[in-house]
């Protein structure tokens, strides 16, 4: 079984958008409103152009898909976003897989980013205590109104060796 990391292309547009579609399906039940919960092939190209968008390939399939991108008006740390795993895939570690390959070897190793930033709602059941078990802490949180708060966490990366010296 061949696992490929890679930065997302044009030509997978229509792939990486069954799967965001595929995946945030609960999303859109709980009426939360993400961008890439409703997105089209229009969106999914601009994702893949504008930001940095990666892949994990398995047996040349796209099972999982996250994206670095800037948030200025809230952090000025790196952001991940449009996490997806494909649901024929969920279950298997692929999430944590590409959420620790972007952490690690791009956003620490690569690009020298002493910490990274992602934004949730407050309303989905599961996914703010999911991402604090992976080291996340609040940071900051913005009220939507009726639509719930969008809560900012941020995670370090970077942790003084100097202890150890």
């Amino acid at each position: 079984m061949s696992h490929i990391y890679r930065l997302a292309r044009l030509e997978d547009a229509e792939e990486l958008l069954g799967l965001t579609l595929r995946a945030y399906e609960p999303i859109r039940k709980l009426n939360i409103k993400f961008p890439a919960a409703t997105a089209d092939l229009e969106l999914v190209k601009q994702n893949i152009i504008q930001h940095t968008c990666y892949v994990l390939e398995v047996d040349q399939a796209i099972v999982s898909t996250i994206t670095i991108r800037r948030f200025e008006e809230i952090t000025d740390l790196p952001c991940v976003w449009w996490f997806a795993v494909d649901t024929e895939f969920k279950g298997k570690g692929y999430g944590k897989r590409i959420l620790r390959y972007v952490e690690e070897d791009i956003l620490r190793d690569r690009l020298n980013a002493k910490a990274v930033a992602l934004g949730t709602s407050d309303r989905h059941p599961w996914l703010i205590e999911m991402y604090e078990r992976n080291g996340y802490v609040r940071f900051y949180e913005r009220d939507y109104g009726e639509e719930g708060k969008g809560v900012f966490l941020k995670k370090e990366l970077v942790h003084e060796l100097s202890q150890n010296l």
